[in-house]
């Protein structure tokens, strides 16, 4: 389907990004665009724009018989021949010409005997073996999160509440379709099939389609795989899992509030959680969902934190370049989480997971890469002055508790707010101390807020020795 004017000026209001690419110019060097046209072709397909500044602004392009057909040449150069529509569009007076590339199936494709590759918004020479070797195991399919899911319907599957959250943060403007950001977003397919990057991305259960497709967090009590105290299995559209994983560790992690002069509040987490943030995503982005026996394991123990996902590290990128290059298994939702600044800057992360850890010095983090990837944590040890604040609050929560105890005992109406007032405390303090009474099996609620009441309960070994 031909993109029309109002389509293009949604696009170039987007930006540059994994599918879309704006030259000002039509190439001196045809070979130049030949170049777009391989990287397109090796990932996941896009468009190229001829007439766009680097500001976004639609200049258009003067065009000559003679131009149109250098440009219909520059098919002649990809190996192996791949078939892209090219026309030219008027967009408000300007001529603007539009490159429509499909996602390879004959994967590599080169120029000249070289082989490029899209990652985000810039076009990468593959030049090691290890990475020609990942091109060739992608030939005769395409990446996970371009295959087709037809069994997902936009109008009962998609998160909608969650996609309002995304258009605003990406910078999409109101007044454009859902629709058509979907479509401009390259996820949909030439018969307006929803792609997986979209079910995963916006999807409200994903898991329904792709029942491995989640995060599961578990607590262990001590330092192996024995006994466990929690286990959580969060689904639903990749961000909110990420968001859950995150208030889930925040419960069992250490975090302290600083507070620095006039201003907010700072939470320091025991483990940085930049260094966990960007361990979630990459585990998101980059894990391999063709492994339908896998899923994303988050394994909290007494000494450290692991976070593991399936697929290790990707055949593109060779261990001496761990942490300077990036290779997504899936650039469409890697070009998702980008545009909402969940990734900062291509094979960065890695480096930021290592630069907040030395700066909270802890032990370097070990990174894991074959077969599955995993990085692991150490926990931070209490200091001596952790340790005396820490007897220092147990003593002060059981004098707090066995007063509250009293006072319930004598009025069992008790509301939350009184206890507040006599104890001199905040309610939200009371509340703590209410709910490690209940977690103790001392304490429970009968009926509602309003009009219900406390009961004591007794210790059934004590009345059983007297």
């Amino acid at each position: 389907m031909l993109l029309t004017p109002q389509d293009i000026k949604n696009i170039v209001r987007f930006g540059e990004g994994q599918n879309v690419e704006f030259k000002l110019h039509i190439p001196s060097k045809v070979r130049d665009l030949a170049i777009e046209i391989c990287a397109f072709a090796n990932a996941s397909g896009g468009t190229i724009l001829l007439g766009i500044d680097d500001k976004n602004a639609i200049k258009g392009i003067e065009i000559d018989n003679n131009k149109r057909s250098a440009i219909q040449d520059v098919m002649n150069l990809l190996n192996p021949q791949l078939s892209c529509p090219f026309y030219f569009v008027d967009v408000d007076g300007c001529i603007v010409g539009v490159v429509d590339v499909p996602s390879g199936l004959q994967k590599p494709y080169a120029v000249s005997g070289a082989i490029y590759m899209r990652q985000g918004a810039n076009t990468q020479k593959i030049t090691l073996v290890e990475q020609m070797r990942d091109l060739f195991q992608q030939s005769g399919r395409v990446y996970f999160d371009s295959g087709s899911c037809n069994s997902f319907f936009i109008d009962t599957d998609f998160d909608d509440d969650y996609f309002k959250e995304f258009r605003k943060v990406a910078g999409f403007t109101p007044e454009i379709e859902k629709i058509q950001i979907i479509k401009n977003l390259k996820l949909v397919d030439i018969k307006n099939v929803v792609k997986n990057a979209c079910v995963l991305f916006f999807g409200k259960k994903p898991e329904q389609f792709f029942d491995k497709a989640v995060i599961r967090c578990i607590a262990f009590e001590g330092f192996d795989k024995v006994q466990i105290i929690d286990d959580k299995i969060w689904g639903g559209p990749l961000i909110i899992q990420y968001r859950d994983t995150l208030k889930w560790l925040k419960t069992k992690l250490n975090v302290r509030y600083l507070i620095e002069g006039s201003g907010p509040r700072k939470e320091q987490w025991e483990i940085p959680d930049v260094a966990i943030k960007e361990s979630l995503i990459n585990a998101l982005s980059h894990r391999d969902y063709y492994d339908e026996g896998g899923r994303i394991m988050v394994e909290l123990f007494n000494d450290r934190l692991e976070i593991t996902n399936p697929g290790g590290l990707v055949n593109a990128i060779s261990i001496h370049e761990f942490g300077k290059k990036s290779s997504s298994r899936n650039p469409l939702i890697f070009d998702l989480f980008q545009r909402i600044n969940m990734v900062e800057q291509v094979g960065s992360g890695i480096n930021r997971i290592k630069k907040a850890i030395a700066e909270a010095d802890l032990p370097k983090p070990i990174f894991k890469t074959k077969g599955l990837f995993t990085v692991v944590f150490t926990r931070a040890s209490l200091s001596e002055q952790d340790k005396t604040t820490v007897k220092t609050t147990v003593k002060t929560t059981v004098k707090t508790t066995v007063k509250i105890l009293e006072l319930i005992q004598n009025d069992k109406k008790m509301t939350r707010q009184m206890l507040a007032k006599i104890l001199g405390m905040t309610v939200g303090g009371v509340d703590w101390n209410l709910k490690k009474l209940k977690q103790a099996g001392q304490l429970k609620r009968i009926g509602p807020d309003k009009g219900g009441y406390w009961e004591i309960i007794e210790d059934e070994s004590e009345n059983n020795n007297n």
